[in-house]
């Protein structure tokens, strides 16, 4: 399971683990990780988590949210990554000692640049939604209508595809048997889909501009892909289809 130690002036002050979907941090005490310091903001940035991985993302703090130095409002959070809000610090560190993952997993696949692609090395699992209180607002999952759209529907037996369609990898296929595969190009524009037990889904991550899908802008929301839907990230075109 991920974790955050936070600490200040080289002095850490606790361990926090990612077990819950979304964790804000901030001045005010109704946040998960308050850090009662004038410099911070009452609600100053959220971490979003999905299985292993996690997405910062700043909350238009005054003093801004920085990640190994650079400021960042959203950005997919790797191993060893630094979050500086002031004088703390929050070092993200990920549990590689799971069978089967490897820090060489958990970066992109070099084959497939410059389209780059990052697969989350965990089998498939459902992604719940968070239990965290009524109050707390659900980012990623659909909402609570869509949930029970989905409920209703047979359990998905095929597995989804991303063919790329342009660019210098067009014509490669990806299969997505992962429950989250990332893609997308890091501090451009990144996206995750999702294999849930009733479909795919895909959510916006990390850029000013979010993906299209049959040629619409998405929202913040996760969105259902349909077979033969037409995705663009990062300026490459990609077709997901079920396999037979």
């Amino acid at each position: 399971m991920p974790k955050l130690i936070l600490s200040m002036d080289g002095l850490v002050l606790k361990e926090v683990a990612l077990d819950k979907e979304r964790i804000s941090i901030g001045r005010k005490p109704n946040n998960d990780i308050q850090i009662d310091n004038l410099a911070i903001s009452g609600q100053h940035a959220v971490i979003t988590c999905i299985l292993n991985d996690a997405f910062l993302e700043d909350q238009n703090s005054t003093n801004g949210t920085y990640v190994n130095g650079q400021p960042v409002k959203k950005h997919v959070l790797q191993n060893n990554d630094v979050v500086e809000l002031g004088k703390y610090r929050l070092k993200f560190l990920t549990d590689t000692s799971q069978p089967g993952m490897s820090p060489s997993e958990m970066v992109d696949t070099a084959a497939l640049r410059p389209f780059d692609i990052a697969v989350s090395p965990v089998e498939s699992a459902p992604v719940s939604p968070s239990d965290g209180g009524a109050t707390r607002t659900q980012i990623l999952p659909a909402d609570a209508l869509e949930r029970a759209a989905a409920a209703a529907e047979p359990p998905l037996d095929r597995l989804g595809v991303i063919q790329v369609l342009s660019g210098a990898n067009a014509g490669r296929e990806l299969e997505l048997s992962k429950s989250l595969t990332t893609l997308g190009k890091p501090g451009r524009q990144v996206a995750v889909i999702t294999r849930r037990p009733h479909g795919y889904f895909v959510t916006h991550v990390e850029g000013a501009s979010f993906p299209l899908v049959n040629g619409k802008t998405l929202d913040a929301q996760a969105h259902r892909l349909g077979d033969h839907d037409i995705i663009e990230i990062a300026g490459v075109k990609m077709e997901f289809f079920l396999r037979p």
